[in-house]
């Protein structure tokens, strides 16, 4: 889904801005915090997925001017990846140490992001991240939030980061 006319005109920037300000904030993290120096665009939004198989998601809470969602989603396999390259060494299993990166790496983004919904992002506030997965699960945003959803991709996988923000 689409932002609307509104929700852009009461940030004072485009779907596009938005977008490319969500794209580099996500290679700069990915490229820090896990090496992922090439990550890749992949150049269209698409539509928002809620049901997920195999995979880890992170999810933090935007509170106070724009209220919503910013969550990350991938493959289990790759966020078995990207914890043992942000900890220097072999992680196996999905466990605390994934469920740490994995809310750490979203919560950066969060963090990023909210700086270009207002001055300084300081009327915006970020929830503690919740991690979630499983071999099967389904995620369901409340009132049919606007949001904004890309996909980035690794040599062998990809991954969702979406920000989602409440119409009301």
């Amino acid at each position: 889904m689409a932002l609307s006319s509104e929700l852009l005109s009461s940030l004072d920037t485009t779907e596009e801005t938005l977008s490319k300000h969500l794209i580099r904030d996500v290679r700069e993290i990915f490229g820090t915090m896990v090496g992922l120096e090439d990550l890749l665009h992949l150049p269209i939004q698409i539509d928002p997925v809620n049901n997920f198989t195999d995979c880890v998601s992170s999810l933090v809470g935007l509170a106070g001017s724009y209220n919503g969602l910013v969550s990350l989603h991938m493959p289990s396999s790759l966020a078995l990846t990207a914890t043992s390259s942000m900890l220097g060494l072999e992680v196996n299993e999905l466990d605390d140490d994934v469920n740490d990166a994995m809310g750490e790496i979203a919560n950066m983004i969060a963090g990023s992001f909210k700086q270009h919904l207002s001055k300084g992002g300081m009327d915006v506030h970020l929830s503690t991240p919740s991690v979630v997965y499983g071999k099967e699960y389904f995620i369901k945003l409340g009132n049919k939030p606007e949001q904004i959803s890309l996909r980035f991709a690794t040599d062998d996988d990809w991954f969702m980061v979406s920000v989602a923000f409440d119409n009301n």
